[in-house]
């Protein structure tokens, strides 16, 4: 029987959108064992619905990613030790690799993940133009990444979703999540929304923007090598929505000052298209499935 023209349109954006993120880099098999291990959070937790949604994990995604310039440590890292301007789909596919793999996967699965990260992170070190050190292993800047991170995954999720979380299951997420950070290394590790704010008021006056985060966030903005018509909307998109999901002063601090009508009117209803069009053609992550059928199995006796 011949595919309707709905499912064509939907097969082609699904590879496009997978070659993109590198989710067929790694067979989704490495999902699916052992049988009953529901890995670090399992099919009731908050956690697998809100990072099952590619649109709001995008929107996220790039939002944290502008908000992490503003940390001088955290950026001088970024500059010195990341390939990021010659493999930027590389480093794309490594970071999605590994909110899947810890997410989805088994326990031992999510923890080998964590620990090939923290061996990473041994070998990131150095010094700011103004001679302060800095280390990718030090727990202050495990949690401002891990911070930046999920916070805006969360707020992103929110406001694209279609089904925003009650208020004890934003806290549930972050209480979750934060397992996450503590494996790689971090400590005091926010764990609700009235944390999370605190944190960041508290950290507010160290951050600032500099000529490296100005380099990064010029990068961040232009749209892949070689992208269609057709992704470099969607890229424009995606950028201005995690520009409008950035707190007030993080905006103030890069330049970004776009009126306020414009965010309401185009930007947000714009991501909001977009969203829905993923959702449409990707569905849920397909880590999520395998990671279901592996927890609902049922584990064999000896």
């Amino acid at each position: 029987m011949a595919a309707r023209p709905d499912q064509l349109l939907r097969q082609s954006l699904d590879g496009r959108v997978h070659a993109r993120l590198g989710h067929r880099r790694r067979t989704l098999q490495v999902y699916r064992e052992p049988a009953g291990d529901p890995g670090w959070f399992g099919p009731e937790s908050i956690t697998w619905k809100v990072h099952a949604r590619l649109g709001p994990m995008l929107v996220g995604g790039i939002s944290a990613l502008m908000l992490q310039t503003l940390h001088p440590l955290v950026v001088q890292g970024v500059a010195d030790h990341s390939n990021y301007r010659e493999d930027p789909l590389g480093r794309l596919q490594r970071t999605a690799d590994f909110i899947a793999l810890t997410t989805y996967g088994s326990g031992a699965l999510a923890a080998r993940a964590a620990q090939e990260v923290r061996t990473i992170h041994g070998r990131v070190r150095g010094t700011t133009a103004n001679g302060q050190a800095y280390r990718a292993t030090d727990p202050a800047l495990l949690t401002y990444v891990h911070v930046t991170e999920v916070w805006s995954f969360l707020r992103a999720y929110q406001r694209y979703s279609q089904h925003p979380l009650l208020a004890s299951e934003k806290n549930q997420y972050l209480s979750e999540v934060s397992i996450v950070a503590r494996r790689l290394g971090a400590v005091s590790v926010p764990e609700s929304v009235d944390e999370v704010r605190a944190y960041l008021r508290e950290l507010r006056p160290q951050l600032g923007r500099g000529p490296e985060a100005e380099r990064i966030v010029r990068f961040l903005v232009l749209p892949p090598a070689g992208a269609s018509v057709l992704e470099r909307a969607a890229h424009r998109t995606i950028v201005e929505a995690g520009i409008d999901l950035l707190p007030s002063f993080a905006r103030r601090e890069l330049g970004f000052l776009r009126p306020v009508g414009l965010r309401l009117m185009a930007v947000r209803p714009a991501a909001t298209v977009l969203s829905q069009a993923l959702h449409w053609s990707v569905g849920e992550a397909p880590m999520l499935r395998e990671a279901s059928e592996r927890a609902r199995k049922e584990v064999p006796t000896s």
